[in-house]
């Protein structure tokens, strides 16, 4: 909710709990809490005012699906008058409850919702209240046009062509903000989102910090949320962190998806498992120095000729690597991810700053374990990769060791060059005698054609295999 109309709200329900002598709560259709009136503090608390159902939606500012479902039940979004509706414990609702549908024009935005008691108010006073609701739902329908006019505005800012219509729709968007323009900001995108149903897309309200929400085509067929954050200070990205946890968490209810699962960055996210093909950790690292560990004179250069069979994996090596390996083979892919673009002061960078969101949640969908969340600053060598065309990934040297067959040997090279090309600890993390290592990187580079001891090589080798997942 914007600050332009937060007062107001607060203002309509506190008129209301006094023409009623009794806390009002004002929630969108979605039953998401809006305002709610104070409780008086002179008297005891009645425990029954705060039944678990009202407990919940002041405290996460929502209720549940399960809830929404169960007092819909009742007929409230088709009613005009109001609708009182039992206690029912077994339901978490101790006490009954009055609603007051907010209607505008005949649709239903909102309902005012208050505790039954007795005697309750009046019919005359909840004709009182019911004016008051009214002039809600006139408010409610303002601020959504106001939310779609700068939805229209944000999203002409990040497609506009670089030139004069780009200026013209930061120019427009400067205007529908007004004061708010030249703030701190920072963009977040969230892809791919995972319903094309505008009505799926959740209000700006309803994300902490947001100023401005729309929808931009993701690829050649879906499309991706884009989220305008205003921030406390430029070099503080908190509120646009917690924004894209909101928006995922959002996501995952949109899919149907599981449980959050905790990132590196202390995020949450949700998606299935699948494959991970190329598999090893990236540290941003490239360059590969001699190892000689105790009890093995060879260089890291030293590798065995290409017709040398491989050595049976010590197991002490394999124990200490097992997580490390189970954590490379099965890592989890999410089917949604967020990207956090760095902050930016005013408006005229935020399709720019739209790139950077854009490729960082591209970063944590191909690598698990930048997500969730990802901070476009944060994302090492991904910041180069996404903005390179798709097809580049695709080196014919590297093509045949991307084929399934190849799986492991994939692997295997791109743990050895995160490593820094260390035998000894590439070994480790893939839990596997250091003579197995060498006759797999002497299969590398006879599939590729390429020289694990040529810089260049190695580049070449590191970008296509984290490239590919992109």
């Amino acid at each position: 909710m914007t600050g332009d109309y937060k007062g107001d709200y607060q203002e309509l329900v506190d008129e209301i709990s006094e023409l009623l002598g009794a806390p009002a709560t004002l929630e969108n259709r979605d039953f998401e809490l809006i305002a709610f009136g104070a409780y008086d503090s002179e008297g005891d608390l009645d425990p029954s005012a705060l039944d678990p159902v009202r407990t919940r939606s002041i405290l996460t500012r929502r209720s549940t699906a399960a809830v929404r479902t169960w007092f819909e039940g009742f007929g409230i979004t088709r009613a005009s008058a109001p609708v009182r509706i039992p206690p029912t414990p077994e339901a978490g609702v101790y006490r009954g409850r009055i609603c007051l549908p907010v209607r505008h024009r005949g649709v239903v935005l909102g309902y005012v919702w208050l505790l039954d008691s007795d005697p309750g108010p009046t019919d005359r006073q909840l004709e009182a209240a019911m004016r008051v609701t009214a002039r809600i739902g006139a408010l409610l329908a303002d601020e959504a046009q106001h939310g779609a006019d700068l939805s229209r505005e944000l999203r002409a800012v990040l497609t506009a062509e670089r030139g004069w219509q780009a200026d013209m729709a930061v120019a427009a968007l400067r205007t529908a903000l007004g004061s708010r323009a030249d703030g701190p900001y920072a963009v977040v995108c969230v892809a791919p989102w995972p319903s094309a149903d505008p009505e799926d897309a959740p209000s700006a309200r309803t994300i902490p910090h947001a100023t401005a929400l729309c929808t931009v085509p993701w690829g050649t067929s879906a499309q991706s949320l884009a989220l305008l954050v205003r921030l406390r200070a430029p070099d503080t990205l908190t509120p646009a962190n917690t924004a894209a946890g909101r928006l995922l968490e959002r996501a995952r209810g949109v899919e149907g998806g599981g449980e959050p699962r905790v990132g590196r960055s202390g995020g949450t996210g949700g998606g299935r498992r699948v494959e991970n093909t190329a598999g090893g950790p990236d540290d941003g690292r490239a360059n590969r120095s001699d190892d000689s560990g105790p009890g093995d004179t060879r260089s890291s250069g030293d590798r065995p000729e290409s017709g040398s069979s491989p050595e049976p994996a010590q197991g002490t090596t394999r124990g200490t690597a097992a997580s490390v390996t189970a954590r490379h083979t099965a890592a989890a892919r999410p089917t949604v991810a967020a990207g956090v673009a760095a902050a930016r002061v005013g408006l005229a960078e935020l399709a720019p700053a739209w790139q950077e969101a854009s490729a960082a949640a591209r970063a944590a969908l191909a690598e698990p374990r930048l997500g969730p969340v990802a901070e476009w600053s944060r994302i090492g060598p991904y910041r180069l990769l996404t903005s390179l065309p798709p097809e580049t990934a695709h080196d014919p040297a590297v093509r045949p060791l991307l084929s399934p067959a190849h799986r492991e040997l994939a692997r295997t090279a791109e743990t050895y060059l995160d490593c820094a090309g260390q035998a000894a600890r590439t070994a480790a993390e893939l839990g596997i005698h250091r003579q197995t290592l060498y006759y797999r990187l002497s299969r590398v580079e006879q599939l590729t054609g390429l020289d694990l001891d040529d810089g260049e090589d190695r580049l070449l080798l590191h970008m296509a295999l984290k490239g590919t997942r992109l």
